[in-house]
């Protein structure tokens, strides 16, 4: 039988919450079996960059990466944020490492082509170093990964958190039973946005079409589903979305997806 792994991905709302992040920590730290946390920082480092006069170009939501963005995100997210995760999760006596994607050649990725749109220093990932990863869990370290991947020519590239999350769920999940967990403030995937409880438990693909077609599933949503069904078309065992309540081992509230 194969050990169990949990890939958590940690939304910003939390992060920036001192409160929330301190509940969320502490939950995780007490999940059983081998972990490994995926963390962003998007208003953090929109919140920096104003304060260094730097102007925050979002297009749909995304981030225009250009050179001096390329900074701000490593100092937040590979910096403050990162590092913030590591030092509360120690206190909790878990023996967390930061990450990027270049340290170890963990995350390598290609910086994206430019379409209708060019998105700047931002990745696309190639791959995950699952062996590495694997060597880290063994010698009970949990891997903490900041959205950043590089491109293994010396250029920090910008990465979707929920991408990295999932592909990194899709890298390890040859070697052991895999779960991901998407956790944001959310109780899960709600019927109406207006009623924080109103939670659809179980999606496969039909009921996924269904809500799709009914706009249930819509705007930002969308694409974290997307990534939810690439990462269990790619063998991963189940994959999560809700509050923190979820990484309880009682919790009864939050979305389960399978195929």
């Amino acid at each position: 039988m194969r050990d169990k792994l949990s890939v958590v991905k940690i939304g910003g709302n939390v992060i920036e919450d001192e409160k929330a992040l301190d509940v969320f920590l502490t939950t995780f730290s007490k999940l059983e079996g081998l972990k490994i946390l995926v963390h962003g920082g998007g208003k953090l480092a929109t919140q920096l960059a104003t304060k260094l006069g730097i102007e925050s170009k979002l297009i749909d939501g995304r981030r225009i990466t250009d050179k001096d963005t390329v900074d701000i995100i490593t100092m937040v997210y590979g910096g403050l944020a990162n590092k913030k995760i590591v030092a509360q999760l120690q206190s909790k006596n878990i023996n967390a490492i930061g990450l990027s994607g270049a340290d170890g050649n963990s995350i390598h990725a290609h910086k994206r082509p430019v379409k209708d749109i060019d998105y700047g220093f931002v990745g696309d990932i190639e791959s995950i170093d699952s062996d590495l990863l694997t060597n880290l869990l063994s010698i009970n370290l949990t891997p903490i990964f900041c959205a950043i991947s590089h491109d293994g020519n010396g250029q920090l590239l910008n990465t979707n958190a929920d991408t990295i999350a999932a592909e990194i769920a899709i890298g390890m999940a040859s070697i052991y039973e895999t779960t991901l967990y998407y956790c944001f403030e959310k109780k899960g995937v709600l019927l109406d946005i207006t009623d924080d409880d109103s939670v659809v438990k179980h999606i496969n693909t039909p009921k996924y079409n269904e809500l799709l077609a009914d706009g249930i599933i819509a705007d930002g949503m969308i694409p974290k589903l997307h990534n939810c069904f690439y990462a269990l078309q790619n063998n991963v065992e189940k994959v999560c979305l809700g509050d923190v309540s979820m990484l309880n081992e009682n919790a009864e509230l939050f979305t389960t997806l399978k195929l």
